[in-house]
Order: structure tokens, then C-alpha cells, then sequence
């Protein structure tokens, strides 16, 4: 188990939190299997990484790209009920190995082996394992319980009930000591939430819900005072103490949380300086001639001597430093660790041949759970008042612009029905252009944890936007058909108001593509849709009618063109008529704009624009599996 700070305050806290962890845990462990302990190992790992590299800001030259190597043959070996501690300055490829580790890298290891119990990573494996990334993410809008039981129903497989699923997520909440803060919402940069320390611990509950014996744990305590640091540090080294295998990195910790590591990697450009006891640590650099001329923090000596600095150097001799810190290692250290990777404390279960489903629970139970949480989140932006007033008062505006036009006032009328193409198309789109941009970090961390299908996200999210996407659109052609004098008819409004919607939703299609294909770049993505939707709308035929052949074909693709197609043809009929001059009356098939664009061919329009809400939501889909892929 963990080793405990000197003083009988920290030994006090140390105790109470244990209890407190022993206790939810007995409560959890109800509902939920014990999964066998884990012996973590790792040997000889080196990992590879290529840059790229230009030759200026203007440079004409081929962008080139070196490669660099971040783990250069770490090796190390984490028992059950064992806490190691990953230490080293920055780039020193903490991260990186501790990301290995749980199989989450982009590409696998160069070379070495890391296995799991003797064996390597499987699916099981990946599910009795959790893994808290550096970077929390949430959904600001949920609160902490609505965080942990929605997780919890994805997570958890359905040999549990609903209730015991939603007990399993209190419980957790009581192990971590979140229950005072359980109805506060997460909160995020904009958004006031939690506290740092409890976002923190969020996270590692996330982890804890599915009872994982291997817990690995990128910087708990970045960004948070000392006192707060402690806590998340009593927390692992409690869970430790229940069995589990815990690995976490660490950049500089105060003297009162050193004091708490039992096992201690340190890392200096990604080699092994140290690997053995917490305790040892300042006896073995001591012992071969590396010892503080005066009283500081051990962590901050170890810091210092990972980047080559010992007793005032020169800069021209950190490497001589880090080199005979390395042949130190090499000398004192690297027979030893070879040694305890021989070692084998559990007796591996072999679940080769067992049976197992990547999913704790059924499509329709995704769907409706991830509909629910997106609705929940949703629900305070998607029908905002600020939202619904700028609706209200645009509708209004252009209702007194096209004031009752006359059926004679041609120009108007079909200017009213282009700017339903304007609005019905920009409004749903920019709506939805940021959806999977803005969850894409969520999206990866979910899908590793293999807590959903990606199709029941995908529709859960589309089905979720209906609402507003349809519910504007509607409020604004409703005002503004009857304030603008179109035809008063029940019929014909219905018809109008189908044409809108549709419209919206191909919009709202493009936008999600558009979104998914550039999901990593928000600020381009909003650019491109921008410039495609002001595309599509120049070329529908009411600002331009003589259009060159060369870029006629443009309305072929547009759906701004079909659209509007369909709103003239809800309007007008060949055999209409209007006044086109002081006493004469001309047909409106020959009005020029309805003669360019047509009102003929209404089926294959709407085809068309079927075609193109499903095309659409396909590349989305598509775009949106690529771009967050993940090993």
C-alpha cells in the first residue's frame, strides 16, 4: 500500500480517507464483479514520432519531417496494491508512456512489449482498466450526479438494473466525497462550475464506476493548490490500498505528497534515471555522489538532476551529468528491474477463449441515454430567450418590410420567398457546423472507454437538434407568410412551411459534413460553410439569370436552388397572372426570375433535396468515424 506522510494529522487523513474508500467500496462491489488484479509491465518500450518540419513561413521548399524518439527503452513493472509515480520534467515522455500504457497512443510502440498480466491489451483488458487523461472533459451543463449515473448506464452492463446502475454512481460519489457538490453543474471556461480538485475527481470516478483494477492517471494534480493536490494524491493511494494497480504522472509536487510515493519512475529525455522505492530514492542518488548541498524539496533536486543540473554546472555540463546518471542506472538499477519483471504475483486468468461482447448495452439503450444527456445539455442553449427574441424580432421586421405585397408586385414576392432560402438555410446550418467540433474531445474520450455505438451517438445527436432546427424555421415562415401577403391558403402555407423545413434540415446537413470533415479546426470549418452556403444561394437563380456555362452546373448541387425551386412553385402557376404594366396583365411562367429558375419538375426536386439530406448525414458519419479514430 501507499506510504504514508510523517505526522499524525497526515496519518489521521490518510486513515479516514481509506475507511471512507473501503467502506463505498464494500458498497459497490454489491452490484458489481471483482475483476482479477493486474500485473502491469513494461519492457525495454521505445516509442517514435515524426515532425514536420518547414523552412519558413513563406517557403516554397517541400515541407520535410524528422523523426524523434520520445521513449528510448523505459522499462518497469507495477504490482497489485502498488502506486507508481511517473516524475521527469517536461518532454521527458511521461505522457507518452503512461498513454502507452493504456493503449491509447496514435501509433503503437516502436518496439518492447507491454503486457497485462503476461498477456497483451485486449478488449477485456481495455474494460478493466480505467485511464484518466491530463485534460478534463465534460459537458459544462450536466451536473456531477447527472455526469456520473449517465456514465454509469452506458457503462455498466445489463446484468444490473437501472437502480442499481444509479446506486453504483452514488456510491462512487460517496467514495470520492462528492456528494456535497453532486447538484452543481461541471462548468467549463465560460460556464462556473465545480472546483478544479472536483472536476478532477469527477473524472476518476468516471473511471472507478466499472470497478477497474488497473487505474492509470496523467497529472490528477495540475493546476490545483497543494491542499486540493493532496486529496486527489490520499485518494490513489487509497485505491491502491484496496488492491488496484495505480500508475499516475506527476511534473513537480510539493515535499509533503513525495513523501506518499511508494514507487518512482524517473525519466529524463525518455530514459530511466531511478526505478525502485520512493523511500530509496534520495539514498541511491546520495550513494553514488549526487546529493542536495542544501535543504529543498527531493522533487525539486530530481527535477534538477533530470535535466543535468547538479551543485551550480554549467550549461555545457548538463550532458556529461545526464550521461553519468544513465550509466549509473545501467550499473545499479537496470539488473535489478529486470529481475522484478521475472516476477509474478497473480495467477493470470486466461480469458482467451471467453466469450465477450464489446458492448455493455443495447443500441436502443445507447440511443435513448445519449438522447436524454444531449438533450439535457442542449436544452439551455438550443431555447434560449436571447435565441427565441432575435427569431421573433427578424420575423416581425421582415413581416413589416413585405407588408401584404400585392399579387401584382412580383418583385416582392418572390424576393420574400428567396429570403426564406437565406434564413432557413444559414440559420440551421451554423447551429450545427460546431456540434462535432465542439464534442470531438468527448467523442474520443467515450468511445475509448467503448461506452456507445458510434451510429447511436450519431443520430442521437441529430435527432436531438430537431427541435430547434425545425422550431425556428417554422416560427418565422408562420409570421412572415401572412404578414407578407402570400397566397391565403391553408394548403398552400402547409406546402410552404414542408419546402422550408426541408430545407433546413439538408442545411442543417451540410453543416454537420462540414463540421465532421474539419472536426479539428472549428474557425475553418465555419469559414467553409460560410463561403459554400453563400455558393449555393448566389446560384439558385434570383440574384443572376444569364449565369456562364462554366459555372451554371453549380446549381446542379445546390439545394439553396431546388428550394427555392419549390417555394416559387407553392406560389405561382403557369396559367397566373400579374400586372406588368399600366393596363396589361402577363403570365407568370414569363416573369424573368420564375422563367429562369422554373416551377416545372417539382418531384425531382424534392429528390433532389431527399437525396441530399441523406448524402449529407452519410458523409458526416463517414468524416466524423475518421477524424476520431482512435487504436
Amino acid at each position: 500500500m501507499c506510504d504514508t506522510m510523517p505526522g499524525e494529522m497526515e496519518s489521521e487523513n490518510f486513515y479516514s480517507v481509506s475507511q471512507s474508500l473501503q467502506s463505498a467500496e464494500a458498497k459497490r462491489n454489491v452490484y458489481l464483479k471483482v475483476n482479477p488484479p493486474v500485473t502491469l509491465k513494461f519492457e525495454d518500450v521505445v516509442h517514435k514520432i515524426k515532425i514536420s518540419k518547414g523552412e519558413g513561413l513563406l517557403c516554397k521548399k517541400k515541407v520535410s519531417s524528422e523523426e524523434r524518439v520520445v521513449l528510448k527503452g523505459v522499462s518497469g513493472v507495477v504490482f497489485p496494491g502498488e502506486l507508481l509515480v511517473i516524475l521527469g520534467p517536461s518532454g521527458c515522455g511521461k505522457t507518452t508512456l503512461i498513454t502507452a500504457l493504456g493503449g491509447r497512443l496514435n501509433d503503437s510502440v516502436s518496439s518492447g512489449t507491454i503486457t497485462y498480466n503476461g498477456k497483451p491489451l485486449t478488449k477485456l483488458m481495455k474494460h478493466n482498466m480505467g485511464f484518466v487523461a491530463q485534460h478534463d472533459v465534460f459537458y459544462p451543463h450536466l451536473s456531477v450526479s447527472e455526469t456520473l449515473v449517465f456514465s454509469a448506464l452506458l457503462l455498466l452492463p445489463n446484468s444490473l438494473s437501472k437502480e442499481e446502475k444509479i446506486s453504483n454512481a452514488e456510491a462512487v460519489m460517496k467514495e470520492l466525497d462528492l456528494t456535497h457538490c453532486k447538484d452543481t453543474i461541471m462548468g467549463g471556461p465560460l460556464l462556473r462550475g465545480v472546483s478544479g480538485g472536483e472536476r478532477k475527481r469527477v473524472s476518476i470516478g468516471q473511471e472507478l464506476l466499472t470497478n477497474p483494477s488497473l487505474l492509470l492517471v496523467d497529472e490528477p494534480t495540475s493546476g490545483l493548490d497543494s491542499t486540493t493536490a493532496r486529496r486527489i494524491v490520499l485518494t490513489l493511494c487509497g485505491l491502491a490500498k484496496e488492491g488496484r494497480t495505480v500508475v499516475m504522472t506527476i511534473h513537480q509536487p510539493s515535499s509533503k505528497l513525495f513523501y506518499m510515493f511508494q514507487k518512482i519512475l524517473l525519466l529524463s529525455d525518455g530514459r530511466s534515471l531511478y526505478f525502485g522505492k520512493g523511500e530509496n530514492v534520495m539514498n541511491y542518488f546520495s550513494g553514488i555522489g549526487y546529493a542536495p548541498s542544501l535543504a529543498m524539496n527531493p522533487t525539486d533536486f530530481l527535477l534538477d538532476l533530470a535535466n543535468g543540473i547538479y551543485s551550480g554546472n554549467s550549461e555545457e555540463d548538463t550532458n556529461a551529468t545526464k550521461q553519468a546518471l544513465l550509466s549509473a542506472f545501467e550499473c545499479n538499477l537496470s539488473y535489478q528491474v529486470k529481475m522484478e519483471l521475472q516476477i509474478s504475483r497473480v495467477s493470470f486468468h486466461d480469458n482467451s477463449d471467453e466469450k465477450f461482447g464489446q458492448w455493455c448495452t443495447t443500441w436502443w439503450q445507447q440511443f435513448t441515454i445519449l438522447l436524454r444527456r444531449s438533450f439535457k445539455e442542449r436544452k439551455n442553449e438550443q431555447f434560449s430567450a436571447q435565441k427565441l427574441c432575435h427569431v421573433l424580432a427578424l420575423s416581425f421586421f421582415a413581416g413589416l418590410l413585405w407588408w401584404q405585397s400585392r399579387v401584382d408586385q412580383m418583385q416582392d414576392l418572390v424576393g420574400l420567398l428567396f429570403y426564406y432560402t437565406q434564413f432557413c438555410g444559414f440559420f440551421p446550418m451554423v447551429l450545427s457546423i460546431f456540434t462535432f467540433p465542439r464534442d470531438r474531445e468527448m467523442i474520443v474520450k467515450e468511445r475509448s472507454s467503448y461506452m456507445y455505438r458510434f451510429s447511436s451517438y450519431f443520430i442521437a445527436i441529430n435527432v436531438v437538434d430537431l427541435p430547434v432546427q425545425l422550431a425556428l424555421p417554422t416560427l418565422f415562415v408562420t409570421i412572415t407568410y401572412w404578414m407578407g401577403g402570400l397566397k391565403a391558403s391553408a394548403s398552400i402555407f402547409f406546402q410552404t412551411l414542408a419546402v422550408a423545413l426541408l430545407y433546413a434540415l439538408v442545411s442543417q446537413g451540410i453543416g454537420l459534413a462540414i463540421g465532421a470533415v474539419l472536426v479539428n479546426n472549428q474557425r475553418v470549418a465555419a469559414t467553409v460553410g460560410a463561403v459554400v452556403m453563400t455558393l449555393f444561394v448566389l446560384v439558385n437563380g434570383y440574384f443572376v439569370q444569364n449565369t456562364p456555362a462554366f459555372v451554371s452546373w453549380i446549381k446542379c448541387i445546390s439545394h439553396s436552388y431546388y428550394s427555392y425551386k419549390l417555394l416559387l412553385g407553392s406560389q405561382f402557376k403557369d396559367y397566373n397572372t400579374y400586372l406588368c404594366g399600366s393596363n396589361g396583365t402577363c403570365s407568370v411562367g414569363k416573369y424573368p426570375t420564375i422563367k429562369h429558375v422554373g416551377i416545372d419538375k417539382q418531384g425531382f426536386s424534392v429528390a433532389a433535396l431527399v437525396a441530399m439530406l441523406v448524402g449529407y448525414r452519410i458523409i458526416a458519419y463517414v468524416a466524423l468515424v475518421i477524424g476520431t479514430k482512435q487504436n
